[in-house]
């Protein structure tokens, strides 16, 4: 192990199938909050209804605002009896039609192999492995794919649900603020999910400040960790924005001693790319691999909003990182003897 490394498997809890939430909850805001103040390890067991009460003027709310799209296809090799779903991640090069994708069950897909969708209307061709699921896709289609993902595409639930797609997930897996100008990200902030635009107007209402970045989630979704030692780890880029209007309104919260509200883990590794050496956020755009684990030294204090995330997944070990891994493990364990509902659609966690 490297010096103060963190394990991977002191994360481990024993979450029951039964409390891995398969459906969104009617509405949005009335999931469940976990408070777990990371100083003390105290928890108390409260409603994201209530997450207004814990602001106070001149605070901030820092949002992911990507859009997720339905990057998810279901198709099949040329003969038909295998069932292949493609991931996409990427357009690298619209005029070569090239996409980088994920694929399952990786074993049946190999270069030169043909993947047929939407009764056989196009196909793409495998031409390039990356990783051991990763593929470089060449799609048969002319222009713009995204009409063609709108009408046959589905978003891309986690595996852990299990049940079949809705056309409901389309509005559901999406927070009422993400930017259709920015539609490219393959899952939500999952902590996002919870607001509903009344939830934001009540907070805005209070004096805070509401603000956005932008980071797009990608393979890091699909790919959990797989080594016991964290430090081994190395996190798939992504793209993200943060602005210089984002950046200053952060800033000078931070100089006024005001408290920096982060929604989802996401958003809190577009601001950690984006420190300056004085402990200030600066404008940034470009492709992060910025990797959150415990021990993590954070550049500026804040209060993290998140779900409770599976084991193994770059977010789980990212809040450990914030919430010290004994206390989250606490929080956890907690969660499942109150009945909280886990992952995408569960409960949130407010880390204070």
């Amino acid at each position: 192990m490297a010096p103060n490394s963190s394990k991977l498997s002191e994360l481990k809890v024993n979450v029951p199938a039964a409390a891995i939430a398969q459906q969104p909850l009617p509405k949005r805001d009335a999931s469940r909050m976990l408070v777990l103040n990371r100083a003390t390890g105290d928890i108390n067991d409260d409603k994201f209804k209530n997450f207004t009460k814990y602001f106070q003027k001149g605070d901030v709310l820092v949002l992911n605002d990507t859009k997720v799209f339905p990057a998810h296809l279901v198709g099949a090799k040329e003969k038909g009896d295998v069932r292949i779903d493609v991931y996409l991640l990427r357009e690298l090069r619209r005029d070569e039609r090239l996409w980088d994708v994920v694929v399952e069950p990786a074993r049946k897909v190999r270069i030169g192999n043909k993947v047929f969708f939407d009764g056989g209307r196009f196909y793409c061709e495998i031409i390039e492995n990356t990783t051991t699921r990763g593929r470089i896709a060449r799609f048969s289609y002319d222009g713009d794919l995204f009409p063609v993902l709108n009408r046959i595409g589905q978003m891309a639930l986690p595996s852990y649900i299990t049940r079949e797609h809705t056309e409901d997930d389309r509005e559901r897996f999406q927070t009422v603020f993400a930017n259709p100008a920015k539609r490219f990200s393959i899952a939500p902030p999952t902590a996002g999910l919870h607001f509903t635009k009344e939830t934001l107007k009540a907070i805005a209402k209070q004096g805070v400040q509401i603000t956005y970045v932008t980071l797009h989630l990608g393979q890091c979704v699909l790919e959990p960790i797989e080594v016991e030692d964290l430090s081994k780890h190395r996190m798939y880029s992504e793209y993200f924005e943060v602005s210089r209007e984002t950046s200053e309104i952060i800033n000078k919260a931070l100089k006024s001693r005001k408290n920096v509200y982060v929604v989802g883990c996401s958003t809190l590794r577009a601001l950690e790319s984006s420190i300056l050496t004085a402990n200030m956020i600066k404008p940034n755009r470009g492709w992060t691999d910025k990797y959150i684990y415990p021990p993590y030294e954070f550049k500026i204090k804040f209060r993290l909003l998140t779900n409770f995330h599976p084991y193994g997944s770059s977010s789980q070990v990212l809040a450990a990182a914030v919430a010290g891994v004994d206390n989250l493990v606490h929080a956890y364990r907690h969660a499942v003897k109150q009945g909280y509902r886990f992952f995408a659609y569960g409960d949130a966690m407010l880390i204070v």
